[in-house]
């Protein structure tokens, strides 16, 4: 007997988890994994079976030569459960199948752990054994989770007039960005392909090609130190458009990125807030600000611009206060204070609030306003902790935005979800060793219009037009408006340092496109591990990944990565050095 849905085959007839009281005295047949097996006397053995939709349990009349995961074929009748025996924590728990013919399709040996949510497995086991590990629940929704939140982009972004473009995985070296995957090239002696960091380049030749709006759920690799939010090999929504704005290609990718939440969550979030990058940085002390939680930074510059204290003699003084921070011990305000200090502070100030006044080694230096500022920050109240840091602006609210979320920071996948979109990022970060400006974005983003007049006067005051997308204190991606003006990239280039023999070897192919009529056009790209890790209330992006590498980049289910022989080396032109040479 057979269904009309999709999760009929030749050798099925349902899915575990869809058994419900509905089908009470039909016989069907399902495949399954072998999740317990037990016995009961000489003629009676329960069975839990699973399989991707969930468990179901049968009852097979005498003994079974059954063990864990085993993959059976089990033909038997729905039935209501005994009276005393329903399983509330079970989608199936109040039916079973009986009268039941068992057939075993594939043996297995005992797991070299339990495939259980209860099993605390060490992590190195769970990748070694990779297979197994996705047989779990946790790991089953996740990357479920992870189908319907792709699918959800694409239906976003087909609704809004993309067009999907798939770009190549083999590509020429670039000069820019993140360290790159390199691949000999057989053909080709002693020359090399990369794998792609990213579209970038690509997608602007298609805007330059006439496609208009292009996106891609792109897989990048970028040979850099793995973390928590970082594997070598990751997965964006690439996007480009012609004949936009900032605020379009904005809208685009909340629109994809709020259909993708409703889609995992239920729930839709309201418009997503904006907020510039120098308010961000004054604010939360990081471009990549946390609005979950409060304890934003306060400023006490003006409050101590005449001090006769040492400790507080800068340009800059920010403070944040800790609710409840006052019953810190001494020695967990040394390891606050040696935190700071490794961040680039000069040192870090101290304040308990008290029913008396101030309690800090430097309580007794400060004036009766200086004393009055800093108890007033944020509305302190006794029990409070008020941490000050005075240095140059960028480290003091760099080092207590740290402090910040080190003290007031949930997990990153713990609720509510809050978007910001980051706006009006510096154009250049500082300058190279020979004095060249550097890049902050890249070399092709758009300066801001108002700032254009200051790219050779005042270059370090100048904004792009470049713009992050942050969701609970990850950056989910990045991206901005590109240059398009042969006038405007020159002077780019000029402040960068960058002649003219030197882009056009760096950047020919690029450039060369822009000669036939580039359009104005502007793109984003965001990392769908990240969302999907959030969605799923994970704190690393492994958990969303297949086959993911650990964090010194092996697959221990593989052996990856591996010696090769010294025929493919020669077919390949290469040559190896032995470690540490």
């Amino acid at each position: 007997m057979t269904t009309s849905n999709y999760e009929a085959t030749s050798l099925r007839d349902l899915l575990c988890g869809s058994i419900d009281a509905s089908m009470v005295g039909r016989r069907v047949t399902v495949c399954a994994w072998v999740a317990k097996h037990r016995e009961h006397g000489e003629h009676l053995a329960f069975v839990d079976l699973r399989d991707r939709s969930g468990l179901v349990q049968a009852v097979v009349p005498g003994s079974l030569d059954v063990r864990s995961e085993y993959v059976v074929r089990v033909t038997g009748t729905v039935a209501r459960r005994p009276e005393g025996t329903v399983n509330p924590r079970l989608a199936t728990g109040e039916i079973e199948l009986t009268e039941c013919d068992v057939e075993v399709l594939a043996t297995a040996e005992p797991p070299p752990f339990q495939l259980d949510e209860r099993a605390d497995t060490d992590e190195q086991v769970r990748l070694r054994f990779r297979y197994l590990d996705l047989r779990r629940e946790a790991m089953q929704e996740n990357l479920r989770l992870r189908a319907r939140v792709n699918r959800a982009l694409r239906a976003a972004m087909d609704e809004q007039g993309f067009c999907e473009v798939e770009t190549p995985l083999l590509w020429a070296p670039t000069p820019e960005g993140a360290r790159e995957f390199v691949v000999p090239s057989r053909l080709h002696a002693g020359e090399f392909y990369v794998l792609p960091q990213s579209p970038q380049i690509a997608k602007q030749l298609l805007m330059v090609g006439g496609f208009d709006r292009y996106y891609q759920i792109a897989r990048c690799l970028r040979d850099e130190d793995l973390r928590a939010d970082r594997q070598f090999e990751f997965t964006q929504l690439d996007l480009e458009a012609s004949f936009v704005t900032q605020e379009d290609i904005m809208g685009f990718v909340s629109r994809a990125v709020l259909d993708a939440a409703e889609e995992a969550t239920g729930h839709r979030p309201e418009s997503i807030e904006t907020m510039t990058w120098a308010e961000a940085l004054d604010r939360y002390g990081t471009d990549k600000p946390d609005l979950r939680f409060a304890m934003t930074l306060q400023d006490l510059t003006s409050a101590f611009a005449t001090t006769s204290v040492k400790a507080f003699g800068a340009s800059s003084v920010k403070a944040i206060r800790v609710t409840g921070g006052g019953a810190l011990t001494r020695g967990r305000l040394d390891q606050l204070t040696e935190q700071a200090k490794s961040l680039g502070a000069k040192g870090l100030a101290w304040f308990r609030v008290t029913s008396e006044g101030l309690e800090s080694p430097l309580g007794r230096f400060l004036s009766v306003d200086e004393a009055a500022a800093i108890g007033a920050v944020d509305d302190a109240v006794v029990g409070d902790l008020i941490l000050v840091v005075a240095d140059e602006h960028d480290v003091a609210c760099r080092v207590l935005g740290s402090l910040r979320v080190t003290l007031g920071g949930p997990p990153v996948s713990e609720g509510p979800h809050r978007y910001l979109w980051v706006t009006e990022f510096p154009m250049f970060e500082g300058v190279d060793e020979e004095g060249n400006l550097l890049a902050a974005h890249h070399p092709f983003t758009m300066p801001h219009a108002d700032d254009l007049d200051l790219i050779e006067t005042d270059p370090l005051r100048v904004r792009s037009q470049a713009y992050d997308l942050v969701l609970n204190g990850w950056e989910l991606g990045s991206g901005s408006v590109r240059i398009h003006r042969a006038d405007v990239q020159s002077r780019i280039f000029a402040a960068l340092g960058i002649t003219p023999d030197e882009a056009a070897s760096r950047f020919g192919f690029l450039l060369g496109a822009f000669r036939y009529g580039a359009p104005p056009h502007a793109g984003f790209a965001f990392g769908i591990d990240r969302l999907t890790a959030i969605f799923a209330g994970e704190e690393n992006i492994r958990e969303v990944i297949a086959y993911p590498k650990t964090q010194s980049g092996a697959d221990l289910m593989t052996g990856a990565p591996k010696a090769i022989t010294e025929r493919q080396l020669r077919d390949l032109h290469v040559r190896t050095v032995p470690k540490g040479t």
